[in-house]
């Protein structure tokens, strides 16, 4: 089996499908602001920050320690293909992200109480063959998968952003084009299919 439904995340170097919905199954991200900001988050945690502010005082940064392979934020949950290089760095990012995020989303909304459903959940990969078919399956999160804006699938395509790492993946296709036919060719799944993958992948 691949995964092992675990939050064992002290392992060092090891790739790890993270992800969490809103409490009750609410919306978490209610307009495209919502998901400007939870990226920009992410952006800030995992780019490498500029020469001029490593040593002031800034944000929690990630950058060498944590990289993000694949995600998906859709309006009632998101998902996270993360690597873990320094023990311990995803789950202070988790809490940073997901307690920044809760902050601005209950001031914005005059809300209060939790936000996520729970603390997060991680899920290490065991097979290096598994991280292939849980970015495809991260990216076909949104019906409109081709178009939808929130997710790392245009990183695949054309240039990606500083925060978004391509290359381990892309590297297991001999060209960029056979992954995007991997994912595009992953049509008219039945019901049995997407059972499996819940099974394999984690059930949001």
């Amino acid at each position: 089996m691949a995964y092992k439904n675990t939050l064992r995340i002290d392992l060092e170097n090891v790739f790890y499908h993270v992800y969490n919905r809103g409490v009750a199954k609410m919306e978490i991200f209610r307009d495209e602001a919502d998901y400007e900001y939870f990226e920009g988050l992410i952006s800030r945690a995992l780019s490498e920050p500029p020469e001029e502010s490593k040593s002031a005082r800034t944000s929690r940064n990630f950058f060498g320690a944590l990289e993000l392979h694949s995600y998906c934020l859709m309006p009632t949950h998101f998902h996270l293909l993360l690597q873990q290089i320094s023990p311990s760095a995803l789950k202070q990012f988790m809490t940073t992200l997901q307690v920044s995020y809760s902050m601005y989303f209950n001031k914005k909304y005059a809300r209060k109480g939790p936000l996520f459903e729970s603390r997060f959940k991680a899920i290490p990969v065991e097979k290096t063959e598994y991280l292939t078919h849980l970015s495809r399956y991260i990216h076909l999160n949104p019906l409109g998968f081709r178009v939808w804006d929130h997710s790392s699938y245009n990183d695949f395509l054309y240039d990606p952003r500083p925060w978004v790492t391509t290359g381990f993946i892309l590297d297991l296709f001999s060209t960029k084009k056979h992954y995007i036919a991997f994912v595009d060719d992953y049509r008219d799944k039945d019901e049995t299919e997407d059972e499996s993958l819940e099974k394999l992948f984690g059930e949001i």
